[in-house]
C-alpha cells in the first residue's frame, strides 16, 4: 500500500488518540476534529492550484491552514509573524502569491493581493478536490533584506521523521520556536503525523504560562535551541516540567548548555540536531558531547556530508528543491551538496562548530568566530550565557568584546571582578591572543530574535 502523500492524510493515518491535541494560548483541538475542521469559511476550493501566503498572526491557526491546504493548494508561503511589510511583498512578488490567508484585516502585507480570512474551526462536508503535489515555501533564518524562499517538498520535510511504532505511547510535544520557522515546522510535522500532542505558544505569552501549560499537559518531549533552553534553566519555572526528551537545534550545542540540561534534568535523552532551512535535517547527535563523531562523514542513513574548505557540505533527500523566484541563486552544487556556511574542525574522532563563515571577526588579518570564544566563555560555573561581539579599532579593525549574564541575580563588585578574571584567564589559556575578550561587561539580559538565536552585531 502507497503511503498517503498529503499531510491531511498522514494524520489521519497516524491514528491519534481522542486525547491527542493541538493546544495553543489561542484555540485548542483534538487532532481527530482537526484532520477534518475548515477554517476557510467554504471557500478552500478558491485556493486549488493556487500560490498561497500564509500570513495569519498565531501558530494555532497556522497549523490548521497547513493541515488544511496541503494537498491543495500548489503552493503555501509559510511566513514568519515578525516579517516586515517589506519582506511580506519582497515574498509575495517572488512567489507569485495569488491570495493571502490571514486574520487580520488592517495588516500591512506590502502588497495589493486578494485575501481570504481564516474563521474557527468547524467541521468540513465540503468534498475536497483533486489532490496536488503542494510546494511548502519557507523564508531562510537570518537573512536580511529580501528574504530568500527555499522549496521543500512534504516528504523532504519528514525525512527525518521516524513514524510511531505500533504499541508505542504517543508523546506530549512542545517546543519553543514558532512553527512557522524550519526548526518548529519539524516538531509540527512529527505530532501531526505520530498522533501525539503539541503545545504551542505565542510572542506575547509570558514563559511562565507556556510552561505551566506544558506542565499541565505532562510533556514529554521539548525543542528548543540553546538559548531558548539557556532562557528556560535561568527561571524557577524550569523544575515545573520533567521531559523525557529535550531536543536542541538552530545554534551551537556547546559542553555548557548540555551539561546543565543533564545536571537539572537528569532522567532525560538529550539529543542535538544539526539542520538548516535549505539543508534540511542532517543529523542527531546522542551522546551528551558537543560536535558530532568523524564518522558521520562516512554517510549516515542517506545522508552524504563533506567538508570543503572548512565548511560542512550536505547532501540529501531532505535538502530543499531551490530558491523560489531566484534563478540567480544556486542552492546546491552540480553533485547535489548544499554548502551550509557553518564551519567545523575535526579534533581526533570528532567534529567541532566553530562558527557561521559571514559572523567571522576580522582582528588585524586574523579570523575569530565569536561562538568558539562564547564557547570558552559558558564553561565558567558563574555564568548563564555569553554573546561576543566586535568593536571597531583603527588600529586591528576589530577588537573581541563580550556581554556576560551571570547566574546570580545580584552577584557583588568583588564577586563580578573575580569572575572576569578567571573568564580572561581561560581565554587566554585556551584560545589565541587575538580571539580574547579586550572586554567583558555583565549584563542582565541578552537579546534574542524571534527565532530564539542570539542577535549578533557590532558592539
Amino acid at each position: 500500500m502507497s503511503r498517503p502523500s498529503d499531510l491531511r492524510s498522514l494524520a489521519r493515518a497516524a491514528g491519534p488518540q481522542d486525547e491527542a491535541r493541538l493546544q495553543a494560548p489561542s484555540g485548542e483541538i483534538c487532532w481527530r476534529s482537526a484532520i477534518d475542521a475548515t477554517i476557510l469559511g467554504g471557500r478552500r476550493e478558491e485556493l486549488a492550484g493556487k500560490s498561497v501566503l500564509i500570513g495569519v498572526s498565531s501558530q494555532y491557526a497556522a497549523a490548521l491552514a497547513m493541515l488544511e491546504l496541503d494537498g491543495v493548494a500548489a503552493r503555501m508561503v509559510i511566513t514568519p509573524p515578525d516579517f516586515s511589510a517589506e519582506r511580506l511583498a519582497s515574498a509575495i512578488s517572488q512567489a507569485d502569491v495569488d491570495v493571502i490567508v490571514c486574520d487580520e484585516a488592517t495588516k500591512d502585507f506590502g502588497a495589493e493581493t486578494s485575501r481570504i480570512f481564516v474563521s474557527e474551526p468547524s467541521s468540513d462536508p465540503e468534498p475536497r478536490c483533486q489532490q496536488i503535489a503542494t510546494e511548502w515555501v519557507l523564508p531562510t533564518s537570518g537573512t536580511t533584506g529580501a528574504p530568500k524562499l527555499v522549496a521543500h517538498r512534504l516528504d523532504g520535510l519528514l525525512g527525518a521523521v521516524r513514524p510511531r511504532a505500533v504499541g508505542e505511547p504517543a508523546p506530549i510535544w512542545g517546543t519553543f520556536y514558532d512553527i512557522r520557522r524550519y526548526g518548529g515546522m519539524q516538531i509540527f510535522l512529527r505530532a501531526a503525523t505520530s498522533g501525539a500532542t503539541l503545545l504551542l505558544t505565542d510572542a506575547e505569552e509570558p514563559l511562565a504560562n507556556h510552561v505551566a501549560r506544558m506542565a499541565e499537559a505532562g510533556i514529554t518531549h521539548l525543542s528548543g535551541t540553546p538559548s531558548h533552553w539557556r532562557r528556560l534553566l535561568m527561571s524557577p519555572v524550569a523544575a515545573w516540567i520533567a521531559p523525557a526528551y529535550v531536543r536542541l537545534s538552530g545554534e551551537i550545542a556547546d559542553r555548557a548548555i548540555l551539561d546543565s540540561l543533564a545536571a537539572f534534568y537528569p532522567q532525560a535523552k538529550i539529543v542535538h540536531a544539526y539542520a538548516s532551512t535549505e539543508a534540511g535535517v542532517g543529523f542527531e547527535v546522542t551522546d551528551g558531547r558537543e560536535g558530532f563523531p568523524a564518522a558521520y562523514l562516512g554517510g549516515l542513513g542517506g545522508v552524504e556530508m563533506r567538508i570543503v574548505d572548512g565548511s560542512l557540505c550536505i547532501k540529501s533527500p531532505r535538502t530543499a528543491d531551490r530558491y523560489v523566484g531566484r534563478d540567480d541563486l544556486r542552492l546546491a552544487d552540480e553533485e547535489g551538496f548544499v554548502d551550509t556556511d557553518d564551519l567545523v574542525e575535526r579534533i581526533g574522532d570528532r567534529l567541532f562548530f566553530k562558527g557561521r563563515r559571514a559572523g567571522t571577526i576580522n582582528v588585524g588579518g586574523l579570523k575569530v568566530h565569536p561562538e568558539e570564544v562564547e564557547q570558552v566563555i559558558n564553561l565558567h560555573e558563574a555564568v548563564r550565557m555569553s554573546l561576543v561581539k566586535a568593536r571597531r579599532n583603527p588600529i586591528t579593525g576589530d577588537l573581541i568584546v563580550a556581554q556576560v549574564m551571570l547566574k546570580e541575580d545580584e552577584a557583588s563588585p568583588e564577586r563580578k571582578r573575580a569572575v572576569r578574571d578567571e573568564i580572561l584567564q581561560a581565554c587566554r589559556a585556551r584560545l589565541e591572543r587575538h580571539k580574547a575578550p579586550v572586554s567583558i561587561d555583565f549584563v542582565p539580559s541578552l537579546a534574542m530574535s524571534a527565532g530564539g538565536k542570539l542577535l549578533r552585531g557590532r558592539a
